[in-house]
């Protein structure tokens, strides 16, 4: 069960890479081998996450972090541009990104998502098109496919929004 969600400490960066290797693991053997490769995301990036304040880890009961993801609040160059659909909405929205758990706790990417909806009421994520559990999450959560962005890096993303009141 996840006890308390807060702003990751440069001392949990040990955790959260590992929670981040765990995740990748998953992905692999859950058919997405082509996410999160060459060691995304890196020790510089998150440090660099943590640094900016969009990083967080979810805490279990006994205090331990068992999952990690970022949020940021505002405008995402990358989603300035959708592809074959279009947004809800054009209202200011919190964006999240990287959600990873241990394993060791059931319920981690609710819990985040839950938890960025007390910090904004519109959210948009998005999500490789081999991350079919992560796509699973986002459809039962209530979660629109809104249509398909590209990263930095010119990789496609499918994009979906959420806007509660």
């Amino acid at each position: 069960m996840i006890a308390n969600i807060r702003r990751t400490a440069m001392a949990d960066l040990p955790a959260v890479m590992d929670i981040y290797a765990i995740a990748r693991d998953f992905m692999r053997r859950t058919g997405n081998a082509s996410q999160w490769v060459n060691g995304y995301p890196t020790e510089a990036f998150i440090r660099e996450e943590i640094e900016a304040g969009h990083s967080f880890v979810c805490e279990n009961q006994s205090g331990e972090p068992v999952g990690t993801f970022c949020f940021i609040l505002g405008d995402d160059p990358t989603y300035a541009i959708i592809y074959e659909g279009e947004w809800l909405n054009t209202e200011p929205y919190g964006t999240v990104h990287r959600i990873a758990s241990s394993g060791k706790e059931r319920g981690v990417a609710n819990a985040c998502i839950e938890w960025c909806f007390t910090q904004c009421p519109n959210i948009r994520v998005d999500t490789h098109r081999d991350n079919r559990v992560m796509q699973h999450i986002l459809e039962r959560l209530g979660f629109s496919y809104c249509g398909i962005i590209y990263v930095s890096n010119g990789t496609e993303r499918l994009a979906y929004q959420k806007t509660v009141s």
